[in-house]
């Protein structure tokens, strides 16, 4: 196959973390998923994905940045899992590719990044290769991959069902203003699940606050910060109980709402505006409580073209 490119062409793709304002956690399924009802944001940390045409047969990676040590680099990385699927679902002759990974979504902070970086790379092969797919095949590829993928190359503001892959937009107005915290330590997403599965947490009740869906439609950051629930936050404390402390800090610092992402370990602190935000932001920062923080805002859109 005859590359659609020349050798020195890139194709860039940008995709962003999300957090999770609502999480609930039912029973495990027959497929060892848990049944969730999960309501998503994108928020404004990137990960940039680059593609560049190889010979076919050949998926490579290289990842680059913060923490980039930590991501596999071989068959088992996402994003190169993700590049084989396309190609042979997709593609009428042999393709291959070489990818590199930008990294600042968190690695497994509990943002998604992995399924982040996966989006990308559907998004970034299917045009190096201009492959004929449909957004809504490549989220049902996406799906195949993991269950945050096709919120990733959707972005924006969702409500997740089953494995929280089934979306659904949600209204939501203005601009949110976050604090993340990054911790020192990293969190297993299968461990987090395993210890929410020992402590019984699991809920037959999987309804979304319905005041965390008004709050958003009404654009209200104190209103959404006082419905923040997330069913994995106590096994998450159980694992890292330094978390409570930072969970502490944040409120008395002045956010007006505080989570722990998904399966954690990042914080989520939402402000009240831009102003607040920042001043959140030093405070932390001066406390020495987290390895590191980052200002974000959402929501943002997912995966797109930068090139």
């Amino acid at each position: 196959m005859a590359s659609p490119v020349t050798e020195a062409e890139v194709v860039r793709v940008r995709v962003a973390g999300k957090i999770n304002l609502a999480l609930r956690c039912g029973p495990l399924r027959e497929d060892d998923y848990h049944e969730l009802a999960t309501v998503f944001q994108a928020v404004s940390v990137f990960d940039e994905i680059e593609a560049r045409w190889a010979e076919p047969g050949v998926f490579s990676v290289r990842v680059v940045g913060e923490q980039a040590a930590l991501v596999p680099t071989d068959g088992s990385n996402l994003a190169v899992r993700a590049a084989r699927l396309l190609g042979e679902r997709f593609a009428k002759d042999p393709v291959g590719v070489e990818l590199v990974i930008h990294k600042s979504i968190p690695v497994t902070g509990g943002m998604a990044g992995g399924s982040a970086d996966a989006a990308g790379a559907l998004l970034a092969c299917s045009v190096l290769w201009d492959l004929d797919v449909t957004p809504d095949e490549m989220r049902d590829l996406g799906a195949l991959l993991g269950a945050d993928v096709p919120f990733c190359l959707t972005g924006g503001t969702a409500l997740g069902t089953e494995r929280g892959d089934q979306l659904a937009p949600v209204l939501s107005r203005g601009t949110y203003h976050w604090v993340l915290a990054f911790s020192h330590q990293e969190l297993s997403t299968p461990e987090v699940f395993a210890k929410a599965d020992e402590l019984g947490l699991a809920d037959d009740d999987l309804t979304v606050p319905a005041g965390l869906l008004n709050a958003l439609v009404g654009g209200d950051p104190v209103a959404l910060g006082e419905r923040l629930v997330n069913d994995l936050q106590p096994a998450a404390l159980a694992l890292r109980p330094e978390l409570s402390e930072l969970l502490e800090a944040g409120e008395e610092f002045g956010a007006v709402g505080a989570v722990v992402s998904g399966s954690g370990p990042t914080v989520a602190f939402l402000a009240a505006n831009e102003s607040a935000a920042i001043d959140l932001s030093v405070r932390l920062s001066n406390d020495g409580i987290c390895r590191s923080v980052k200002r974000v805002s959402g929501p943002v859109p997912g995966a797109r073209l930068l090139t």
